[in-house]
């Protein structure tokens, strides 16, 4: 079972997206750089042949080193045990070209143009590096849901046979999509690419291929030997200058259609130009030409000129004497004796000459992942020269090649060059300050960074939701490009409660630790006499036990001083407490999301939290409200409707004004 399956330790299969004669794709996620790709695996009837998968592996990776806009890149190529063998690919979410025309056709005509300009710059940019695709029809052609063509299988054909390999009942290279050089197993260049373009254009504004049949080899024959239906015979909104663009792109003979993919795209571009000359674009084709007819020789019952001539002539040669028979034939002789030595010695001439006019071609050595010391000393062993570029790779190690053009078994004469694109080793990037940040704005500077989001940890702070805490890797640390962040962002103040324990009948000290313990403060003391209870033992406390109560909270204790002497002047216990004042709070209703709501309002100071107000409130009693709170010093304050904080400010309890930080 493939589903599920991980590649390389590194590509998860997820699921099946598609299939064709050669291969199945899956929907796959890159583990490594947590991104989708698309993963071309091919099927079991491919993989026995050790010839086919040499040429398959090497014609992968000259796909890879294609980068152009309207081309699905190859990221990766590789096998799996020894049965599976895989392209890893961009994945592309949209629908194929073949699925588009069977739902609209014909295509508005507008829009083939430009699909088919699209795939006519893809094209140019693969015959510029020396690759063509060979199997050009509507299923290798993927349309991005923002209109974009993109051609995938780019020089995966040409690891197929010249042989028609037919699989159940799919056929490699649609033959509906063939130019008459494949279907005769001719001569294939980029002319071929070409007239299969002419042919998913002519499909994408009739809504029909111009050629079928009952069998591939039906199809074809007709490719090879008969003339196709003028489009506008299906579709009469054709314009005439798009029509004549078809027809040149799909000329039987390879050196009467568009020179380039290149040149095709510039036609198109003009094809609604007013001041186009469409029959000048077809001119070269012939098909215009009317067919000559020759005049018909009668037979008037007399001997012709013909039959005069050759009695003349019959008589001529029978005066002929025997000495200038003899002549001739010595003539003759002398002639075919004189061209055999002339032959002789061109022919010794050429040979040991020929090093002087011919250059010695030699099969490109294949040199990806090499370092590039032994990549160039390997090709200057074959006497060829070396261009070397550069560029950042997270899959090849600093030095190593990363592509080669040409590329390796392609034949070239020596003294060419090759170019090499060698590896810098990952780009390091440096990570941006993100603590006190708000999460939307960390986000936002880690992509610009050129690194990607990793693990978001939610925890509670007294700094306000959604503010950043902590950070890793740290801040101005270097790291690898698209290495994750992770990050520990504040859920705002999270409120403890406990029930409050009774300390009342112990000594003093015992209630102090009993009440920490606990996680509550020892609040105001207060001595009072107390014929009940002896010195020093707690006689009420503030909080009754039981009661559910904040962390941290205050808690008042009265402690008796025993029984007052008759003659004891009065003992005085004063704490040296700071005085209290209260301070209006004007609270609105606009930020309640409900009609019946809690206000809950706590007091942060000292490292302690009180809450000082819990009450429940309704909209319709006011649009806002008045509490008065009660403290000294400074403190800051949160308000909190239904356990939702709506606000957070400072507070001078002495001059009742609220600042900030």
């Amino acid at each position: 079972m493939i589903i599920g399956k991980v590649l390389s330790g590194r590509y998860e299969i997820l699921e099946k997206i598609g299939e064709g004669g050669m291969a199945v794709v899956f929907k796959a996620r890159c583990r490594l750089l947590k991104r989708f790709v698309a993963v071309k695996i091919l099927k079991p009837e491919f993989t026995k042949d050790e010839k086919f998968i040499e040429s398959f592996r090497r014609e992968s990776q000259a796909a890879a080193s294609l980068s152009h806009s309207n081309i699905v890149n190859v990221y990766d190529v590789g096998v799996e045990g020894r049965s599976i063998y895989y392209i890893v690919m961009e994945y592309v979410e949209g629908y194929t070209l073949s699925e588009i025309i069977e739902k609209e056709k014909p295509l508005p005509i507008d829009k083939a143009v430009n699909i088919a300009k699209q795939i006519a710059s893809a094209l140019s940019h693969a015959h510029k590096n020396h690759i063509i695709h060979r199997d050009i029809k509507p299923h290798n052609i993927l349309i991005t849901k923002e209109g974009r063509a993109k051609v995938t299988d780019f020089g995966i054909a040409r690891a197929v046979t010249s042989s028609t390999i037919v699989t159940g009942e799919n056929v490699i290279g649609s033959v509906h999509y063939f130019s008459p050089e494949q279907a005769r197993g001719g001569y294939i260049d980029e002319k071929s690419d070409i007239y299969s373009l002419g042919i998913v254009l002519y499909e994408m504004v009739t809504g029909r291929v111009p050629f079928d049949g009952d069998s591939a080899v039906s199809v074809a024959m007709k490719h090879i030997s008969e003339e196709m239906v003028l489009p506008s015979v299906y579709n009469s909104k054709i314009p005439k200058s798009l029509e004549a663009i078809i027809m040149k792109a799909t000329h039987k003979i390879q050196i009467k259609r568009y020179i380039s993919a290149m040149e095709m795209y510039d036609d198109l571009d003009k094809v609604f130009s007013p001041f186009l000359d469409y029959t000048k674009i077809y001119s070269d084709t012939d098909a215009n030409k009317s067919t000559q007819v020759l005049p018909v020789i009668q037979d008037s019952g007399k001997k012709s000129d013909i039959d005069m001539a050759k009695r003349n002539r019959k008589a001529k040669t029978k005066t002929k004497t025997k000495p200038y028979l003899r002549k001739s034939f010595l003539i003759r002789m002398s002639a075919i004796i004189s061209a055999i030595i002339l032959a002789l010695i061109f022919s010794n001439f050429i040979l040991f000459t020929k090093d002087l006019f011919f250059v010695k071609e030699i099969s490109v050595p294949e040199v990806l992942y090499y370092d590039y010391t032994e990549a160039e000393k390997l090709l200057g062993q074959q006497g060829l020269q070396v261009e070397r570029s550069e560029e950042y790779s997270s899959d090849f190690l600093e030095g190593q090649v990363i592509s080669q053009n040409p590329i390796a078994g392609m034949s070239v004469k020596v003294g060419s060059t090759v170019k090499l694109v060698i590896s810098k080793g990952e780009r390091m990037v440096e990570t941006p300050f993100l603590v006190n940040k708000k999460l939307e704005d960390a986000l936002f500077l880690i992509e610009k960074s050129g690194l990607t989001e990793g693990m978001i940890v939610r925890e509670a702070s007294e700094l306000p939701i959604g503010i950043v805490i902590r950070q890793n890797p740290v801040a101005r640390e270097k790291v690898p490009e698209n290495s994750e962040v992770d990050l520990v962002v504040s859920d705002g103040i999270k409120i403890k409660t406990i029930l409050m324990i009774s300390v009342v009948g112990k000594t003093i000290e015992d209630a102090k630790s009993n009440i920490e313990t606990a996680g509550l403060k020892i609040g105001n003391i207060e001595y009072v006499n107390s014929d009940d209870f002896e010195k020093d033992i707690v006689i009420n406390q503030s909080i009754d036990a039981g009661k559910e109560v904040q962390e941290n909270s205050l808690v008042d204790l009265k402690v008796s001083k025993g029984q007052q002497s008759a003659f004891a002047e009065e003992e005085v216990i004063k704490d040296n407490k700071a005085p209290i004042y209260k301070v209006p709070l004007i609270l609105h209703y606009d930020q309640a999301i409900n009609d019946i709501f809690t206000i809950k309002i706590f007091k942060i100071q000292d490292g302690s939290i009180e809450m000082i107000y819990n009450a429940v409130h309704s909209k319709e009693n006011s649009g806002k409200e008045e509490i008065n709170i009660s403290g000294s010093g400074k403190a800051r304050i949160a308000i909190y409707f239904d356990d939702a904080m709506i606000a957070e400010k400072n507070l001078n309890f002495e001059t009742g004004l609220f600042y900030e930080d």
